[in-house]
């Protein structure tokens, strides 16, 4: 009786460990398939972040900003600096904060601009 019940303990973890292993081989392909997806704009986007010391995400928040428009940032922009000017007993950090997150957008958005205009690569063929 042990060893039956051995023998089914043994060929359940090789089931789970096989599709474990299968589990995790799906989502590196899919990984790989979304990076290559990202392609040189996310690349170009992510060597901005390092530059900037701020992340897309970040930026957004800051200027409260859903959708990158350039209205919408000018305006939230303007509105956030005025509010947070040293002379109305504002926090210069905070407007320091502001123009760098306003610095950050207008770079994503000049990158999506080119990544537009610029004609899609012709893939190898292999």
């Amino acid at each position: 009786m042990a060893k039956y019940l051995a023998q089914i303990i043994v060929m359940g973890a090789q089931v789970v460990g096989r599709a474990f292993a299968r589990a995790l081989r799906q989502e590196f392909a899919a990984s790989q398939a979304a990076a290559e997806a990202r392609g040189q704009a996310g690349r170009h986007s992510a060597a901005v972040s390092s530059f900037t010391g701020m992340t897309l995400q970040e930026a957004q928040q800051i200027l409260n900003i859903s959708t990158l428009t350039p209205e919408e940032i000018q305006k939230n922009y303007e509105h956030l600096f005025k509010v947070n000017d040293k002379a109305v007993g504002g926090s210069f950090y905070i407007q320091s904060k502001v123009v760098r997150a306003k610095e950050r957008l207008d770079e994503e958005l000049s990158i999506q601009d080119q990544h537009q205009k610029k004609p899609p690569e012709p893939q190898p063929q292999t």
